[in-house]
């Protein structure tokens, strides 16, 4: 963490609070690790370097700590992301603090509970075998915080109004409940679309709630309102043929694997849709879908890279004109956005929250 500069200087007791709560400390007995094909369990008894590799071999990467019908659904966050995450947060002693999303681990709430003090840090797990796990754990550690099993998208009006709300999974739209449970002037972090985070201010009026994109990070997704099994590529594919030949381009698909910038832009304008990305030896090729019946391929060749598209959906043209507006606006970072919310009504903006382009257009 020192060594990549990943303990922000404005929030020094956070390092603190991580070395007082270490991880493994609250992480459960048994992780889970992908081997390429399936995801293996990894018991700390029986494999105990393993295990906290797991936890410790990459500040950027979670340790999965639940896995059902072949995917992770619960995990310990990213050292480096819960600590930006805490950062945004902006949090200080005695303030009152709701938590969405426990885990099983409760380490994000032990690390709140140790800035905001005994009784201020309500958190709040969906899956009743996790809250009553991570309840175990903060209790263990002489934690005095409140945890419960419920809907974390409803909140927990009984607590409200809290100064600062914090969500450790990501959502589409962000619950108004969140928003309405937090005091004027107070702050939530809300990881949006699995692909980022927000640091939102709730407006004097309690009327919005606006801020920009703090951090890029996938989460984990909201398993109250997720589809599970969307169609993927092969399923969309196989039920609709191409509308056309292979065409040219010189858009490159090796930017859909590596720019960050591009993908978030893409994330906000096309937000429906999935990209996928291979490489091999002729290059980055990338396999795009909408879940319904539309897809684009691009796909390297020796002689250079082809588009080929398919369904009622151009997914190649509407592809390459948010592109076009994404280098239009300067090749924007995930940083250069904000997000405003209403009781109605959600979109992102580039650059200016009152005069910058949005996503969707709110009117």
């Amino acid at each position: 963490m020192a060594a990549g500069g990943l303990w922000p200087r404005r929030s020094p007791w956070i390092r603190d609070a991580v070395a007082r709560l270490p991880r493994d400390e609250f992480a459960p007995e048994r992780l889970w690790d992908w081997d390429g094909r399936a995801w293996q369990p990894v018991d700390r008894d029986s494999d105990p370097d393993r295990w906290l590799e797991l936890l410790y071999g990459d500040p950027h990467r979670a340790a999965a700590t639940q896995v059902t019908e072949g995917r992770p659904t619960s995990s310990v966050s990213a050292q480096a992301l819960v600590v930006d995450m805490l950062d945004s947060l902006r949090l200080e002693p005695g303030r009152r603090v709701l938590e969405l999303g426990t885990s099983p681990s409760a380490w994000n709430a032990a690390l709140l509970a140790h800035r905001a003090g005994p009784g201020r840090v309500t958190t709040v797990e969906v899956d009743p075998g996790l809250a009553a796990a991570g309840a175990a754990r903060l209790k263990a550690a002489g934690l005095d915080v409140e945890a419960i099993a419920g809907d974390g998208g409803l909140g927990h009006p009984a607590g409200a109004p809290y100064d600062r709300v914090v969500a450790t999974y990501a959502v589409e739209r962000v619950p108004w409940a969140w928003i309405e449970q937090t005091r004027p002037g107070g702050h939530l972090v809300v990881p949006w679309g699995r692909l980022g985070h927000a640091a939102l201010t709730v407006a004097p009026d309690h009327t919005h709630a606006t801020g920009w994109m703090q951090g890029l990070a996938q989460f984990m997704p909201d398993r109250t309102t997720t589809p599970t099994g969307p169609r993927d590529f092969t399923a969309v594919r196989a039920h609709t043929p191409p509308s056309g030949p292979e065409q040219h381009t010189t858009r490159d698909p090796e930017h859909l694997r590596t720019d960050w910038g591009l993908l978030f832009h893409l994330r906000v304008a096309l937000p429906e849709l999935t990209i996928t990305t291979a490489v091999d030896q002729d290059g980055t090729s990338a396999w795009i879908h909408d879940s319904a019946e539309s897809w684009t391929t691009l796909s390297t060749t020796p002689d250079g890279t082809y588009r080929t598209q398919g369904g009622p959906r151009h997914l190649a043209d509407l592809l390459d004109d948010a592109w076009t507006r994404w280098e239009q606006l300067g090749r924007p970072t995930g940083y250069d956005y904000g997000m405003t919310v209403t009781p109605d009504r959600q979109w992102i903006w580039h650059a200016d929250p009152d005069n910058g382009p949005r996503w969707p257009d709110p009117t």
